[in-house]
């Protein structure tokens, strides 16, 4: 038969060690609010943004039906190879991230003014405990790699897919400090990020949105601006052709104005023919072109933006006073286990 445990002996027992806890606990807090006052804290900024997407317009009952069991279809209809759902994943992608370094951003104090890459190199405050571990690691790796990590510089000169450990470590931290996300039923694109002051919180947050405007907008018009290249070359090169073709035209007809010979005549009109040939082709090519301009526009996407990045006006994190909590809770757990350990030891 199982023995009964009697909660008077068990509080008899914890209130045996009070003097226990009147010198753990503010011990325990002193530490806890000492360890959480020296780690950087940090802000959180977001915008949703709503992109034009391109589909063939099925609507009705089976888009209804689908919305309901979290599915988008005007996404799944879309002519384009990279589908909006997949925008989340450009993070993973290092000419994306890379693109990003040379984002400028300032602080709310004024005394930071430097680029992305540089924010995360050189202005990250850490926690004291780390500055040693971070010296350790540094250490290390100056004995590990032969190369200078700088000879690669910073910026527009780095190759995105041959990143030093430097540049592939601030890629992480961007990585990990800046998400995009997408609703499945709405198509709305949420970016969040995360920075130590707000207002490059926010910066950061516009910046990688226009970032993205600039990606998609690039890849929905990529072939109509090929389009727009070729047909533009081709009216140049017509226009040449045409105005060579009128000036020897003219050049001819003045030089033989009062001969009335045919066979003067005969080349006159030969010239003639060549040059309206001429200019009924970069006619033609020049209609072509401006075709090619309207598709070009009609391709661009439009972007609404939802929800802005506001300057977030308090500290998203860390929960001191949660920690400082937290951690009392746990010493008097420990303490109150250790009171009773004795009735748990087996006889």
């Amino acid at each position: 038969m199982s023995e009964v445990i009697d909660i008077r002996i068990i509080l008899k027992k914890i209130l045996a060690k009070k003097k226990l806890f009147f010198k753990a606990l503010p011990i325990a807090f002193v530490m806890s609010s000492v360890l959480i006052v020296c780690v950087p804290r940090y802000y959180t900024s977001s915008l949703s943004l709503a992109p034009e997407v391109a589909n063939s317009g099925m609507e009705g009952t089976l888009g209804s039906i689908a919305s309901s069991f979290g599915f988008d279809i005007s996404s799944m209809q879309t002519n384009d190879a990279i589908s909006p759902l997949l925008y989340p994943d450009l993070m993973e992608d290092n000419g994306f991230v890379v693109g990003l370094f040379d984002v400028k951003l300032k602080s709310l104090e004024g005394n930071i003014n430097t680029t992305l890459y540089d924010y995360y190199k050189k202005h990250q405050k850490t926690a004291w405990w780390n500055i040693p571990l971070g010296w350790l690691k540094s250490s290390i790796a100056k004995l590990t790699e032969k190369e200078d990590t700088t000879k690669r510089g910073s910026g527009n000169g780095i190759e995105p897919y041959i990143l030093s450990k430097t540049q592939n470590d601030i890629a992480d931290a961007i990585r990990a400090n800046v998400g995009i996300s997408i609703d499945k039923k709405t198509a709305v694109i949420t970016i969040s990020t995360k920075a130590q002051d707000p207002l490059i919180c926010k910066t950061l947050a516009d910046s990688v949105k226009t970032h993205l405007q600039v990606f998609i907008t690039q890849y929905r018009t990529n072939k109509a601006r090929i389009d727009l290249d070729y047909y533009e070359q081709l009216a140049d090169e017509a226009k040449q052709e045409y105005e060579e073709a009128r000036r020897k035209y003219g050049i001819y007809a003045d030089a033989n104005t009062n001969i009335t010979l045919e066979s003067f005549r005969a080349k006159q009109n030969d010239l003639e023919n060549d040059m309206q040939l001429k200019y009924n082709t970069y006619s033609t090519l020049m209609t072509q072109y401006q075709a090619a301009k309207a598709r070009l526009q009609e391709r661009t996407p439009a972007f609404t933006v939802i929800k802005g990045a506001a300057m977030p006006v308090k500290a998203d994190g860390p929960k001191r006073m949660l920690f400082v909590l937290g951690i009392c809770f746990m010493t008097f757990i420990a303490i109150s286990v250790y009171s009773i350990k004795d009735m748990f030891k087996l006889k």
